[in-house]
């Protein structure tokens, strides 16, 4: 269970260090760019890779996903900084319900009634979540980058299945061909910013992005871990994760950071929790 709480409170470090990477006048897109860098260099100590074995015959998916992780990185600051951790962290949960989908509508598996009302309680719990009262400035920036957390992350989840049934290449090598891929492409904003916006190149960004590499990496690490202790029983490790990152993300939100939540988002907060609950014992 170790290894479950490790995972649980990483995940939500993540989101408190975006959620403060203003104040501390942090870029985001410098950042996230050393966070691969460290993540890489992470995932060679811990994993050792066999690169030199790598056989891959379909680039797409590497590059898809390599492309689609950074970008969603800086949405998730962004929402976080606009709506709040608890919000953003209730988002990027409940995005588990579009590969459901996918497998559904796309896979043509055979959901039982259990799944489909889990699904359906959690898109209602993510309209509960996402209403907020009205207000004069910037009404559009309460739902839209929640919204696209939501939908960028379950296309990641997407990606990330279509990775781990690749044969003869172990999981754990295709995360390093990935965070590469991502190190690339956040390489190349953070080359942008600064010849074109003259944005400078600062130490604090490089600090910030070594913790977020230890703390991001740290996250999938003991995810992994957790799901070998747990090797017989994977919903315990999904349920729990899920369930842990949306309360602590909540509570950290809420008593820390002042986040105001209404009586329908902490009503659509229970409806998550038990959208969770029915996906994973279904």
């Amino acid at each position: 269970m170790i290894y479950i709480l490790l995972s649980i409170s990483c995940s939500v470090t993540v989101s408190i260090l975006l959620k403060l990477a203003r104040r501390y006048h942090i870029s985001i897109v410098q950042a996230v760019t050393w966070n691969y860098i460290f993540a890489i260099l992470l995932a060679v100590i811990f994993f050792k890779p066999q690169m030199g074995d790598l056989k891959i015959t379909d680039y797409s998916i590497y590059v898809s996903l390599g492309i689609l992780l950074p970008v969603v990185f800086w949405i998730l600051a962004r929402s976080i900084r606009t709506t709040g951790i608890a919000r953003t962290d209730i988002a990027q949960r409940l995005s588990l319900i579009i590969p459901l989908l996918a497998a559904y509508f796309v896979f043509q598996e055979q959901f039982n009634a259990v799944k489909l009302a889990g699904i359906a309680l959690g898109f209602i719990s993510i309209l509960l979540i996402l209403s907020v009262k009205k207000t004069t400035s910037q009404p559009s920036a309460t739902y839209v980058y929640p919204v696209l957390v939501f939908l960028g992350f379950g296309c990641v989840d997407i990606l990330f299945k279509k990775i781990a049934v690749i044969s003869g290449v172990p999981y754990t090598t295709s995360l390093v061909v990935v965070f590469c891929c991502s190190a690339v492409i956040s390489l190349i904003a953070t080359v942008y910013l600064v010849v074109a916006k003259k944005e400078k190149l600062q130490l604090v960004n490089i600090l910030c992005g070594f913790i977020l590499g230890c703390f991001n990496f740290g996250n999938i690490f003991f995810y992994l871990k957790a799901h070998q202790a747990f090797a017989s029983n994977p919903s315990t490790v999904f349920a729990s994760m899920n369930i842990g990152v949306i309360t602590l993300g909540c509570l950290i939100g809420v008593f820390a950071f002042k986040e105001r939540l209404t009586k329908f988002n902490l009503i659509g907060l229970i409806v998550a929790v038990l959208a969770v609950v029915l996906i994973t014992v279904s």
